[in-house]
């Protein structure tokens, strides 16, 4: 992480703080189109035939949308959720829990809504559509955010290639549905079905809805 304010996590995920890391640092180029980064106020992860989709949203105004789309390999989603855990407990060594919103009380009478009409109810530029290619993730937080690099770790050069910032509170919820997406997978695979014939998965968000905020 380039910015002071953000605590880089280990080069290896799941290595404690106090222990040198076996391996140099990553370096990672930031063209100067995902530098600025984006905010994002909750997020949607979708299971793939050969991948994970998570939008993150801005659900701060009218109209709510898909403010990134990272597009993660099956393979990789576990490294990205040992890496956030790690940091997560990090975090909480530093600054104790973090504290996530209040959410809105739930209304029994409420029918979930389906991925196709919470996706009706989101702006999706086109610039998002098609999503950002990840396969490594460096992490980073401060006292309230984390900072989440996706990387492409191709020959010659390692290059950051979206850049998305996650209020601490609501990076506990962001780490159950990503491990809900991976346990829905397996089950999914478990039971028999072949991984390239599975069809995407209806999404575990860590928003009720797209009209929370």
């Amino acid at each position: 992480m380039s910015s002071d304010d953000l605590t880089p996590d280990p080069s290896d995920p799941g290595q404690p703080e106090s222990q040198p890391p076996q391996n140099p640092p990553l370096r990672a180029r930031v063209p100067d189109h995902v530098a600025g980064g984006t905010f994002s106020t909750g997020a949607i992860v979708m299971t793939g035939p050969s991948e994970y989709i998570v939008d993150f949203l801005q659900t701060i105004g009218r109209p709510h949308k898909v403010a990134a789309r990272v597009v993660i390999p099956h393979p990789v989603m576990p490294q990205f959720i040992e890496a956030l855990t790690t940091n997560l407990e990090l975090y909480r060594k530093r600054f104790g829990d973090p504290v996530s919103p209040q959410p809105q009380p739930p209304n029994p009478d409420a029918r979930r809504p389906s991925p196709q009409e919470i996706y009706d109810d989101l702006k999706m530029p086109d610039e998002v559509l098609s999503g950002t290619y990840a396969n490594g993730v460096m992490i980073g937080h401060g006292a309230t955010e984390f900072g989440l690099d996706f990387l492409t770790s191709f020959f010659p050069q390692s290059a950051v290639s979206a850049r998305v910032f996650v209020a601490a509170g609501q990076v506990p919820r962001l780490l159950d549905s990503l491990k809900g997406a991976v346990r829905q997978f397996d089950q999914r695979r478990q039971g028999g079905n072949p991984p390239d014939a599975l069809p995407p998965s209806p999404p575990a968000d860590d928003n009720p809805g797209p009209s929370d905020s």
